[in-house]
């Protein structure tokens, strides 16, 4: 399953939008918990990476997404950070 995190940046409606349009399941993960698991990640952003990672932080996701990503090598696509 893909999961799109939803940190409080990004676009994250335009990604749903094409997931569903080409019937992709998909989840968003809002909370640290619905991140584990993930067999792929999409990270999106604003174009500005100090921002992200200032949402990042501020969220709670920072340190489950570095266990997936980093820990578990759940591959990660970032977009626009």
């Amino acid at each position: 399953m893909v999961t799109i995190v939803n940190y409080g940046s990004g676009n994250i409606n335009a990604i749903t939008n094409i997931y569903q349009l080409l019937n992709i399941p998909f989840r968003i993960a809002s909370k640290p918990s619905e991140l584990e698991n993930s067999e792929k990640i999409i990270l999106p952003g604003v174009g500005s990476f100090d921002y992200c990672m200032n949402k990042l932080n501020s969220s709670g996701l920072k340190e489950v997404l570095n266990q997936e990503v980093v820990n578990k090598k759940v591959p990660v696509l970032g977009i626009c950070i």
